[in-house]
């Protein structure tokens, strides 16, 4: 049995494909389109889950989207006649409704077909993040927590999880939403982009949490759960400017006056930094946290569990994440690759297949390696057709078969400071680099930060660079020892350890590490043990290999990112191509 999964028409579009309960491939559109974050039908996804699986859209047997919009219709009413917001508001949210009610016609005008054969399941959208973070989890039963922006009009969900079965347990709606809570203080801070609350989340740590009380003033904690002060919101009213029309995603204000009157004047993004803004990313931070722990306690006493997963866009909150075990009774923690809209592809379609059609588990994702591969042919193909710009650049091209050489080499590079362009194998499901599109450098190097935003990223210079790290070290180098294969939690680094890895530890003492089994990714767990054998350090730093656009995907582009940076070196395969 053949389904296909899709998010589409929002954020991370996205499509997967199972077979027998299997995963076969994933893929955000954001890969093949070169936007971030890229909204829209999934077309050229689904297209390479389809070929991947070795058919055609008709042999597929049924196709799950991650959005229903025929859920809570009532509610939505009653919302609108109660509160009445904008025309536009609702228009937007009807025409984007619509789209999705047409994806039937939409598939058939976009695969060329008369009628489309497969039975299309609409899963509501929580459901399917708590689907996708349980269903492919290595538990047998678990709590379950969602929380993002909003979704079919709930903004959380928490359910639990035994064997194919998810009992949902309870929810917030519409108009009380963490996710736009950190959303809002995000635009305030001078960040408008979408998704730029990983940035805040960065900035935190450089802070103190010295305005927590007025933070209590907009999101009130109870027992259980929160509440929004709407006084300091806008989406209830004008509503969510969004749009979400075949490109990056934009989302207006959603913070009012009276926000800017509480907490002062707002930053405009190109205004400098001040010690302000940090305390106040701190502060948001600090309550983020209060609301979410006040979640994932209420849960754990009403279910008993001692394993949780967690889902949605707050699940990438990895500063969060890796307080679970300190500020709650859970003892497991799992949290899916791609824990935000775009894992909503997989978690509609294991709700189909688990849930709707009650089949067994038979499916563990322990890796993130789900996306398109390209062998010694296309590498080649892409180097000939650059071979100009190859040699006016001075770079010496060489094929090494032997993979433990070809780390070997590769980690000199890397141990004498160098940057290295890593691209190997099947391009990562979810948001994080890890260790197949990675630019890759030495740990123990202070000014490594800055050479990385010189030659490559040009990014914020409060932003961390991640530590990836052999599993059986993880112990001797963190405060907590754990599986972290996804890069989706923050923990201590042991104090006595931190001046040897400055380069990968945050001014808090922290990293998002990353642990890397040889199971998981033999070439890149030989890399770091190379690393290891000439430094003594079992950890390389790892940051995505782009540079301001999408984790690259094809030889084409990682060619092209190298030739328009000062990257020093990069492997793809078994070729190195090194400027000399």
């Amino acid at each position: 049995m053949i389904i296909l999964g899709i998010n589409a028409h929002h954020a991370d579009a996205s499509a997967c494909i199972l077979i027998d309960g299997r995963l076969i491939a994933a893929a955000e559109e954001e890969r093949f389109r070169r936007i971030k974050h890229w909204a829209g039908f999934p077309t050229i996804a689904i297209e390479y889950c389809l070929r991947e699986a070795g058919v055609t859209l008709n042999q597929v047997d049924h196709i799950a989207v991650n959005r229903d919009p025929r859920a809570r219709l009532v509610q939505r009413m009653k919302f609108i006649l109660a509160k009445r917001p904008s025309l536009g508001a609702i228009k937007r949210r009807l025409e984007n409704r619509a789209k999705i009610k047409g994806l039937e016609e939409e598939l058939q005008e976009a695969f060329k077909l008369t009628s489309l054969e497969p039975r299309l399941h609409h899963v509501e959208h929580h459901r399917a993040h708590v689907a996708s973070a349980f269903f492919v989890a290595p538990f047998e039963d678990a709590a379950i927590l969602s929380v993002d922006g909003f979704g079919d009009f709930v903004s959380s969900m928490w359910a639990s999880g035994d064997g194919n079965s998810i009992d949902v347990l309870g929810e917030i709606g519409f108009p009380h939403s963490l996710g736009i809570f950190y959303t809002a203080i995000t635009q305030y801070l001078g960040f408008p982009h979408y998704g730029d609350e990983y940035k805040v989340m960065g900035l935190a740590p450089y802070g103190k949490p010295s305005m927590l009380d007025k933070m209590r003033e907009i999101v009130r904690v109870t027992d259980g759960g929160f509440t929004l002060n709407l006084d300091y919101f806008t989406h209830h009213t004008v509503g969510l400017d969004m749009v979400w029309k075949g490109g990056s995603p934009v989302i207006g204000p959603v913070y009012s006056e009276a926000l800017a009157e509480l907490l002062g004047p707002a930053r405009a993004a190109e205004d400098p930094i001040d010690q302000r803004h940090k305390d106040l990313a701190a502060s948001m931070q600090a309550m983020f946290e209060e609301a979410f722990f006040s979640l994932v306690n209420a849960l754990q006493k009403k279910t008993g569990k001692t394993r949780l997963c967690v889902a949605g866009g707050c699940g990438y909150n990895s500063v969060a994440n890796g307080l679970i075990f300190d500020r709650s009774p859970f003892r497991d923690v799992y949290i899916q690759a791609a824990a935000g809209d775009a894992g909503g592809a997989i978690g509609a379609a294991y709700w189909v297949w688990n849930q709707e059609l009650q089949k067994p588990r038979a499916f563990v994702m322990d890796h993130a390696y789900w996306g398109p591969q390209y062998g010694d042919g296309e590498i080649d193909h892409a180097v000939s057709l650059r071979r100009a710009d190859l040699d006016e650049a001075k770079c010496r091209i060489e094929r090494v078969r032997d993979e433990r050489e070809l780390c070997r080499r590769t980690a000199e590079h890397i141990t004498k400071g160098n940057v290295v362009g890593w691209f190997q194998g099947r391009m990562e499901w979810g948001p994080r680099a890890l260790g197949n599109r990675s630019i890759v450098c030495d740990p123990r190097r202070a000014d490594m930060k800055d050479i990385l935003n010189h030659k490559i990223k040009r990014r914020e210079s409060f932003r961390p660079f991640a530590p990836s790290i052999l599993r059986e070290a993880v112990g001797e180098w963190f405060e907590t020892d754990y599986d972290v294969p996804f890069m989706l939690q923050v923990y201590q680094i042991r104090e006595e350890k931190r001046a040897q890895i400055p380069a990968v530890t945050h001014v808090n003492g922290s990293g998002r590490l990353q642990s890397v089994t040889e199971s998981q990714n033999p070439r890149y767990y030989h890399l770091i043990e190379a690393v290891r054998d000439m430094t003594g350090i079992p950890i390389v730093l790892n940051t995505s290999f782009n540079e301001n656009e999408p984790v690259v995907n094809t030889p084409h582009e990682a060619l092209d990112c190298f030739l328009r940076t000062k990257m020093d070196l990069l492997v793809m395969g078994d070729l190195m191509v090194e400027r000399v």
